[in-house]
Order: C-alpha cells, then sequence, then structure tokens
C-alpha cells in the first residue's frame, strides 16, 4: 500500500513538472512573438539573474513547506545579510570576505532562533517568522540608517560572482543552477532530506518511527536562512549596494513559486525542480507585464492571483485524494 502511494505521488509530481514544462515554454513562445525585445540578450540576462535571487530562496521556502511549515522571513534575512555584509567592509574596513563569513553567520543565527523558537517553545511557525520578518527588516534600516551604501570597487572576485558569467550565463543563474542540483539529489535520495516528507505528512507518526522531529525542522530552518542570507550577498555582489530594501516581496515570490511547482502548504509534498519551475513561470509573468508597459504596481497584484490560483488548485487535488 505504501508502494502504490509512493508511485502515485510521484506520478502527481512528474505530472505537475511536465505541465509546468509545457506552459513555460508555451508562455516563451507566445512572448517570442507579442513581444520583440523578449528575447534580446539584456532581457534574458536581467530575467535570468531576478529569477536567480528568487530561486535560492524558493529553493529553502520547499523545504519549510515540505515539512509543513512557512518562512514569511526570507526577504528580510535576504535584506539583513546583504545590509550586514556592506556595511561591515565600508563602515568597519573588514575584508570583503569576512564581512560576507559574518552576514551568513548572522542568517545561520535568524534561521537557528527561528527553529529553536518553534521546536522549543512551540511558537507558531507563521507568527514567529512573521516576527523575523520584521525583526531583520527593522535590523537592516537600523543598520543603514535607511539609506543605500554603495561599496565601490571593493573585490574584483567578489564583484565578479555577482556581474561575471560563464560560458555567457550570468554567475547568479549558476549558483542557482548548482543549488538546485544539488538540493534536488538530497532531497530525492538522502534519508536525512527524506525524512522532512514524512515529517510534512504525519509529524506524529514520524516521531513515533523514530525520527528526531525536532532536529530536522531546526536543520530546516537554518538552511532556509543560509540560503536567503546567500542571495543577499549575491545580490550585493550583483548591484555593488547594500540596501535595507532588498528582498521586498520575495517571500511572496518564493512562496508562490514553491506552490506553483507543487508543493502543499498542508506539508508532506513539493520538489526542488517543481520549485524551480514555479518561480521561472513567476518572473515569466512579471517579465511579460514589463515588456507590456503594464504598471509595474500590477505585478504585485498578478502574483498574489498566481498564488491564489494555485493555492485553490492544491485544496482541489487534497480533497479529492482524502
Amino acid at each position: 500500500m505504501e508502494k502504490a502511494n509512493q508511485s502515485l505521488f510521484k506520478k502527481i509530481i512528474s505530472f505537475r513538472e511536465t505541465s509546468l514544462t509545457l506552459i513555460i515554454l508555451c508562455l516563451m513562445l507566445i512572448l517570442t512573438f507579442v513581444t520583440p525585445g523578449f528575447l534580446t540578450k539584456y532581457n534574458i540576462n536581467t530575467t535570468l539573474i531576478g529569477l536567480s535571487m528568487d530561486g535560492i530562496m524558493a529553493v529553502g521556502m520547499v523545504l519549510v513547506l515540505v515539512l509543513g511549515g512557512i518562512d514569511l522571513s526570507v526577504g528580510s534575512v535576504m535584506a539583513l545579510s546583504n545590509v550586514t555584509a556592506g556595511i561591515v567592509a565600508m563602515h568597519y574596513g573588514l575584508n570583503i570576505w569576512l564581512s560576507v563569513l559574518i552576514a551568513m553567520f548572522i542568517s545561520i543565527l535568524a534561521g537557528l532562533t527561528i527553529g529553536k523558537l518553534i521546536t522549543k517553545i512551540k511558537l507558531n511557525p507563521f507568527i514567529t517568522t512573521l516576527s523575523m520578518m520584521s525583526i531583520a527588516r527593522g535590523i537592516a534600516y537600523i543598520f543603514t540608517e535607511g539609506s543605500p551604501v554603495s561599496l565601490g570597487e571593493i573585490s574584483v572576485v567578489f564583484d565578479w560572482i555577482g556581474r561575471g558569467k560563464i560560458l555567457g550565463i550570468p554567475n547568479p543563474g549558476i549558483i542557482l543552477l548548482l543549488i538546485v542540483i544539488v538540493m534536488d539529489f538530497l532531497m530525492r535520495k538522502s534519508k536525512t532530506f527524506r525524512e522532512i516528507y514524512y515529517i510534512g505528512s504525519n509529524e506524529q507518526a514520524a516521531a513515533f518511527s523514530g525520527i528526531n522531529v525536532n532536529k530536522r525542522k531546526l536543520m530546516v530552518y537554518i538552511l532556509c536562512s543560509f540560503l536567503s542570507g546567500l542571495a543577499g550577498v549575491i545580490t550585493l555582489a550583483r548591484f555593488g549596494v547594500a540596501t535595507p530594501t532588498a528582498g521586498v516581496g520575495a517571500e511572496l515570490r518564493a512562496i508562490a513559486g514553491a506552490v506553483i511547482g507543487g508543493a502543499s502548504l498542508n506539508g508532506g509534498e513539493g520538489t526542488v525542480l517543481g520549485a524551480l519551475l514555479g518561480i521561472i513561470l513567476v518572473a515569466l509573468v512579471n517579465n511579460a507585464l514589463v515588456l507590456l508597459n503594464v504598471s509595474v504596481y500590477w505585478q504585485s497584484l498578478v502574483t498574489g492571483l498566481v498564488l491564489l490560483t494555485a493555492v485553490i488548485v492544491d485544496m482541489r487535488v487534497h480533497n479529492k485524494k482524502n
């Protein structure tokens, strides 16, 4: 029976990913004919760089959703990491790489704090991460006094990470691809990461079977914050500016990408590849609005509607299963 359920789950996931791929290809074909600027080198690079940051955070988000949790702090942790690395390097004169290590440490600390509050004090994940969202963003504003801080030409290698290319592909896109490959492999093959699915499907049963539920939760929230911090550092390398507004709305896009890609808000379902496809779809829709000269204010509306549609579909699928 268990094998049959696993087989059904794999078929559903495969169908979702295949369907998303076809939708993305169709949308790209339509945009090619409707908007002449879609296939330009500038537009492709800009879109790829933008979705790379969201994609890195979506990978962390899909882990949290599979676990049965949620993390609303990803955009704010991204900003905190971005600002920390920039401020420490510019105002305190530390080496940029040491500044990056400090920024990543703070990102990990944010995830550790979230994980401890959820596992030890038993706080609700929504409230916990909502609070961290406000705290991290507030600290970012305090550090910068609300104003962007320019790095200047601080390191050739650091600049190359954000602005360079490998085989014509922007480095942020390469980094996202590597993260997706590694995390997708771990989610499919690693016993430790497979346990996340069991916890999300039935936490009590997972605990009875001997899985250390709290340890896995702590790991997932730390990893999610780490990836958010990494996105913040890459953004700093790309634009050379530390800004407290980095990552605004990123939590919505990360959740949308993960849910569109097949992650369930009920936990126990989702793949890294699916999250990547979801983020690509969201990025293409937003890019289409820009190319069609639709006001930027409509982008959040459209993203919200896409997310709402994905959640409704997810609920209907689960109701049919039940």
